[in-house]
């Protein structure tokens, strides 16, 4: 026994030694992060662990490696984690620590954004509502209650990073941390305790002593010992509050969020490349992607209100974990590109000349040789022509050219040597497959209109639908019966009476005497609801029964935490002429929180209560289905099409998948599918799906299934016809690629050997995107003018005779393919003028 001990000393001694030796410092100065006494240039990525599931995970965290990321970030969300007070929850999409190991284990870093406060478009910006009901309490203020429970938090992730050694200084992945979130932007709504408060999360970050810097985003005043860092679109002119302290960009928004009732967003990699390159250009040694994968909003998880369940940001890589060509591949490019001048960009500060009309020349040199420039055209109109250093370079419009030896061009961001794909959803009805995919066996349950719960209650008021409901649901019902004599003021002549309904929002359904009488929803610009239907009343008694929602709770804004949800009226009968109305607001209401099928657990699909008797009840409201399918053939990832239903909440096997609601369409408006990338991004610029579902497609995790005996269980709010209801597999349809006899070689091929270079000259790659597949053959090839876009390619006026015989013997058969771009391959169509090499391909 004692002999054991004395081992066990010396393998923990051993051990600490190890980890001693892998053990890094980071530090900072003004110029960049100091890893181990290196200044590094570093490029992230925001995954965000709960929105992909654990066995995505490795998957996700080695294409960003591959991508070129150096870190990965991500939130950490105190509501997941702590569910009810004390009561914490580390397991499957919820396990930290599994995550932040994984990308330790694939040699990247993470930086790990305890918050607590996240934004991020989820419920709730991250707080657990009990946090809400502690009596006396006033979210991200001087408040000691709630510094006291931010700090508890922020202490149990810490000391659960230590326990693991997950930190640097420890020899884990964990270089940078973050506490709070973008609060400079709210800080006026607080008042003066907002200096105090920052300055006390300040030091009780620091305290917590990780070993590695902590920063605070959008937080001009941050103290001193604090990085504060810049979130947007841009952030080429934005400098840190000290001299001392190095430019940061942790959010470079990839694309946007979705919201119901909204067009799709998306941003023209042209433009972000030329952010993240006027970036570093301009003095940046640290910039994140927010997102790099957005993935999904599983559950209830979704905050805005009307945040869409699907969380893909239009980022490189899209809800499903499959690469965005041509963005995953151009930014690619251009993380290798900045690579190439990072030794030279630590080594000194920027120094930058005009070289004419919004054209700038930014230069790092420093000894040794060492010099690497960027050379910008931040014009929207023109391209321009430069000299620079003797030589002439072409800049197109709003471009950022990157020459790592001051001379060559590695990359220019506006010309894309990356491939392009299609990426379409295949409905697996119309594939053959020895696997069944349809949904079969339905049954379903009717949800009782009104109260049906022991545990209702009455109030001679209309609540507020959060305090009362505690988020516990989306739902709660608001009842009211009253006696109509026939006499009353709105029924002027015998007319019909209107109800008018006022609500704070999100979502109401309204029932007269066991009738559907009508609905009303806000929308994520204004979530309020106001509802006037005309109603048939019966002399005697008349029931009024109001289902209110939420679609998921605000998560931004000065005191958000207080912004209500639900009926709190007026609720009145109203006459014809709106002049005669009975308030009805401070009657007795009867209030049901939750559904009767939540209390007994439908969405498990184990219940007894399910009927399977007679015909499938459709197009009613207030119904549970059942159905079950066994899982399709392949591993390609799989979403369930909702065409045919209206709102509600889906599950498989027990999971949520999340909020439903394909009715909800986006408004008609300036949607197109392609974007001028020229001029400044915003979230409205670019969009997509104009008149159509925001969303209709969603993601069914294939590590949720089992081969066979799979169950289905719907909410169906508004009315649907589950019969409907298809599966679509996710899949690469068409891989393209568009290179001039301008572009510059690819990166991969960059050198300072001019003989090299020239005859490496521009040049096309083909690759299919997953490594079981071939190029099995070439849809379209054109070496000349082509028009048109991945898909939808044309010859122009000139065209080479023979492009498509070149191309097909160079690249059938083959994973991948490369050929010159230039008149030596191709011979020359017209000649003086700048050719083109346009080559659709499919691979199979």
């Amino acid at each position: 026994m004692r002999g054991g001990g004395k081992g066990a000393v010396v393998v923990v001694a051993l051990l600490a030694a190890m980890t001693a030796a892998f053990a890094a410092t980071v530090t900072y100065d003004h110029r960049a992060l100091v890893i181990d006494g290196k200044r590094r240039v570093l490029v992230s990525g925001s995954i965000h662990y709960p929105r992909s599931t654990s066995d995505m995970w490795s998957d996700l965290i080695q294409k960003s490696k591959d991508g070129g990321l150096d870190v990965i970030e991500t939130y950490v969300f105190w509501d997941l984690h702590e569910p009810t007070r004390n009561q914490y929850d580390f397991e499957g999409r919820k396990d930290l620590v599994k995550f932040v190991k994984l990308v330790g284990e694939a040699g990247l870093y993470v930086h790990l954004r305890i918050g607590p406060y996240v934004c991020a478009e989820w419920n709730y910006g991250g707080f657990p509502l009990w946090l809400h009901f502690i009596p006396g309490i006033e979210f991200r203020t001087d408040n000691q209650l709630f510094k006291s429970e931010m700090q508890r938090f922020v202490t149990k992730i810490v000391d659960m990073m230590k326990q693991e050694k997950l930190y640097a200084s420890q020899g884990g992945p964990i270089i940078l941390s973050q506490i709070e979130n973008e609060y400079g932007n709210v800080a006026s709504s607080y008042g003066p305790r907002a200096k105090s408060y920052i300055k006390w999360a300040a030091n009780m970050a620091t305290s917590l002593d990780t070993g590695v810097p902590w920063v605070m985003c959008q937080q001009a005043d941050a103290p001193d010992t604090i990085i504060n860092t810049c979130n947007g679109f841009y952030c080429d002119n934005f400098s840190p509050n000290s001299a001392n302290k190095p430019k940061m960009w942790t959010e470079n928004w990839s694309g946007w969020f979705l919201a119901f009732g909204r067009p799709v967003p998306y941003r023209p990699v042209e433009d972000l490349a030329f952010a993240v390159a006027r970036f570093f250009q301009r003095g940046g040694t640290f910039q994140n992607y927010y997102m790099y994968h957005g993935g999904t909003n599983f559950g209830r998880s979704t905050g805005g209100p009307f945040i869409s369940t699907s969380y893909d940001y239009d980022a490189p890589l899209d809800e499903y974990g499959l690469l965005r060509q041509p963005k995953y591949g151009h930014l690619k490019d251009l993380h290798k590109a900045i690579k190439l001048c990072e030794e030279a960009m630590v080594a000194t500060d920027p120094t930058t000349t005009s070289l004419g009309s919004n054209l700038e020349a930014t230069v790092y040199k420093a000894g040794s040789g060492l010099c690497s420039a960027f050379l910008a055209n931040f014009g929207t109109q023109s391209d321009a022509t430069v000299s620079f250093n003797g030589n002439s370079y072409h800049l197109p419009a709003w471009s950022v050219s990157i020459l790592p030896d001051c001379k060559n061009v590695a990359l220019n961001t506006a010309k894309i040597n990356s491939v392009e794909t299609i990426t379409r959803f295949v409905s697996q009805s119309s594939k053959a497959s020895t696997s069944q995919v349809s949904l079969s066996d339905w049954s379903w349950f009717n949800e009782p209109l009104g109260i049906s719960s022991n545990n209702a209650f009455s109030v001679s008021r209309l609540l507020e639908q959060i305090n009362t409901t505690a988020d516990k649901s989306d739902y709660l019902w608001y009842s009211l019966s009253i006696d109509i004599e026939g006499d009353e003021p709105f029924l002027q002549d015998g007319s019909r009476a209107t109800l008018h309904v006022q609500s704070l929002g999100h979502a109401l359904h309204a029932f007269i005497n066991g009738n559907f009488t009508g609905s009303g929803k806000g929308s994520s610009s204004s979530a309020k609801v106001g509802m006037d239907v005309p109603v048939n009343l019966v002399h005697g008694r008349n029931k009024i029964d109001l289902l209110s929602l939420t679609v998921g709770l605000q998560n931004y804004g000065g005191h958000y935490d207080v912004r209500g949800a639900g009926v709190t009226g007026p609720v009145q009968f109203k006459g014809p002429d709106g002049s005669s109305a009975t308030d009805l607001s401070s009657h007795q209401w009867t209030y049901q929180v939750g559904l009767k099928g939540e209390e007994f657990g439908l969405y498990n699909g184990v219940s007894s209560l399910w009927t399977s008797e007679s015909s499938l009840p459709t197009n009613q409201p207030l119904t549970w289905y059942k159905g079950n399918f066994d899982a399709p053939d392949g591993d390609t990832p799989l979403a369930i099409d909702f065409t045919g239903m209206g709102k509600g909440e889906a599950w498989v096997n027990g999971e949520s998948i999340g909020r439903y609601w394909p009715t909800n369409t986006a408004s008609d408006g300036a949607c197109t599918d392609s974007c001028n990338y020229k001029g400044p991004y915003h979230e409205t610029k670019c969009l997509r799906n104009c008149g159509k579902p925001s969303q209709t497609f969603y993601h069914v995790p294939r590590s949720w299934l089992k081969p066979s005996g799979n169950v289905l269980v719907l909410f169906e709010e508004e009315g649907g016809d589950p019969r409907q209801i298809s599966f679509a597999t996710r899949e690469m349809a068409s891989v393209c690629s568009r290179v001039s006899e301008s572009h510059p070689s690819p990166v991969d091929m960059w050198t300072t050997d001019e003989d090299a270079r020239e005859q490496a000259g521009p040049t096309m790659s083909l690759e299919c995107p997953l490594p079981n597949q071939l190029i099995s053959s070439i849809n379209f090839a054109s070496f000349g003018t082509p028009h048109g876009r991945c898909g939808s390619y044309s010859h122009g006026q000139c065209s080479s005779a023979n492009a498509l015989s070149i191309v097909q013997k160079a690249c059938i058969g083959s994973r991948n393919c490369s050929l010159g771009v230039s008149i030596n391959t191709f011979g020359d169509p017209c000649v003086g003028v700048t050719k083109n090499l346009a080559v659709e391909a499919v691979c199979t």
